[in-house]
């Protein structure tokens, strides 16, 4: 069965994952990309280094998120958000994204890039000290499906 998830479903999915996509679009380019992120139920709290999608975002703030979960390929759930960029210069502000991304549980061995710092998994006694771009994606208007079959597990196995 397909269907439209409701807004207590697409806040779960948010809330539940730690990587989605960013869809950003600037000089004639379109450009997706994962990134890990944290969640408040208002903004989506990223960290990433300088390049081309920072670039891009800051040409244009109008950015589409997109986060999935998927048991099966007949059982998934995909929100897709769409919300402005903005840059976190200001100390406290930056200070409070970088807390809410170190507070995030991740999986037991996340990527190099999800390590916020060199004493990761703990928080440096100094959180501004972490380097890079951090920024917040304020979600305006959000959309979710969702496909949910009771198909038999030995049916993917043999």
């Amino acid at each position: 069965m397909f269907g439209i998830l409701d807004a207590q479903k697409i806040e779960q999915v948010l809330h539940a994952e730690v990587v989605g996509r960013i869809g950003c679009h600037a000089d004639g380019v379109t450009y997706v990309i994962p990134i890990g992120y944290a969640y408040d139920g208002e903004y989506i709290y990223c960290r990433t280094q300088e390049g081309m999608k920072i670039n891009m975002m800051r040409k244009n703030k109008n950015i589409c998120f997109e986060v999935d979960t998927m048991n099966t390929m007949a059982n998934w759930q995909s929100v897709i958000a769409w919300g402005e960029y903005e840059e976190l210069t200001d100390p406290k502000m930056r200070h409070d994204a970088l807390t809410k991304l170190h507070n995030r549980i991740l999986p037991l061995v996340p990527s190099a890039t999800a390590q916020l710092s060199a004493e990761w998994p703990f928080a440096p006694t100094d959180i501004n000290s972490i380097t890079g771009v951090i920024f917040r994606i304020r979600l305006q208007n959000k959309s979710g499906r969702f496909e949910n079959n009771d198909v038999p597990s030995f049916l993917f196995w043999g």
